[in-house]
């Protein structure tokens, strides 16, 4: 799934539209990507002088990722009157710090859904090595 598919089913746009690319989506799995460069306008004031991507904005990176497969999965997308939002951040850890020029790999398994409420386990990794893990819960919510 290319940017323009990733940006049917997410609202966000820059400067927060964290994921570049979905490699792969299952029922159960989704596996998406997001170029981190020296561009980004948060390296401008976090740590200018030793840039590190906020761990908190790659916690919403991830639940954008587990975002995108929660609304594909209910064959639904995003507009005027439907949003997801987060419903919970429990068990994350950063492991790694992200810096400009890694390519981050966001990993999602849905661990369950019931009544429009999704688990995730989650995971971005650089390479081999994971940066940070977390479980996210979300839901679909009907906006006025």
């Amino acid at each position: 799934m290319d940017i323009h598919e990733v940006m049917k089913y997410l609202p966000h746009r820059y400067p927060f539209l964290l994921v570049d690319r979905v490699l792969e989506m299952t029922d159960e799995k989704i596996i998406a990507l997001k170029n981190v460069t020296i561009n980004e306008p948060f390296f401008v004031g976090h740590f200018p002088h030793s840039p590190v991507m906020p761990g908190v904005l790659i916690i919403e990176a991830m639940a954008q990722t587990a975002a995108i497969m929660s609304f594909k999965s209910k064959g639904v997308k995003p507009d005027d009157n439907t949003i997801l939002y987060f419903a919970g951040i429990d068990n994350a850890r950063f492991k790694r710090p992200v810096l400009p020029g890694d390519t981050l790999i966001f990993e999602a398994t849905l661990v369950r859904e019931m009544r429009g409420i999704w688990k995730y386990a989650a995971v971005a990794r650089v390479g081999d090595e994971v940066a940070v893990q977390a479980e996210l819960m979300c839901a679909i919510k009907k906006i006025a």
